[in-house]
């Protein structure tokens, strides 16, 4: 064999690791880089001034009975900087109406007393009736 017969083989294989590099993947004769991994930041959770902490924070739950609804639900959505967004409600009368329009309802009752600590993940609900009813 002369000289020659090798320089095929072996521009074959040049090629090769040429076209490989040219499509990101690894030539023949490398072995791939491993695979970076990416951690996931932490959870968080805002703070009442809106700037951001870890889980964990919590409100202390004021006193809403006798404001009206939609200010109740404005309230702590304020108080939480929106980490408690959604709170619920009921007819205090038992009739299960529904409040649509929640500043024709006054709050009569709250679940959580007032003073307790609240978190993000609180359940809200307010007992209330029409604001030309009493409770």
């Amino acid at each position: 064999m002369t000289g020659l017969g090798r320089v095929a083989p072996l521009t074959a294989i040049l090629t090769a690791a040429a076209l490989a590099a040219a499509c990101g993947q690894p030539s023949p004769t490398e072995s791939p880089a491993p695979a970076a991994t990416v951690a996931a930041p932490a959870p968080v959770a805002p703070t009442t001034a809106g700037a951001v902490a870890t889980t964990g924070t919590s409100w202390t739950m004021p006193n809403l009975v006798g404001t009206n609804l939609q200010e109740a639900q404005d309230r702590i959505q304020t108080l939480t900087s929106n980490a408690i967004f959604v709170t619920t409600s009921h007819d205090e009368t038992g009739a299960g109406r529904q409040q649509v329009l929640d500043r024709n309802w006054k709050v009569c009752s709250q679940n959580v007393k007032p003073g307790q600590k609240i978190i993000a993940s609180t359940q809200i609900d307010f007992g209330a009736v029409k604001t030309t009813e009493s409770c």
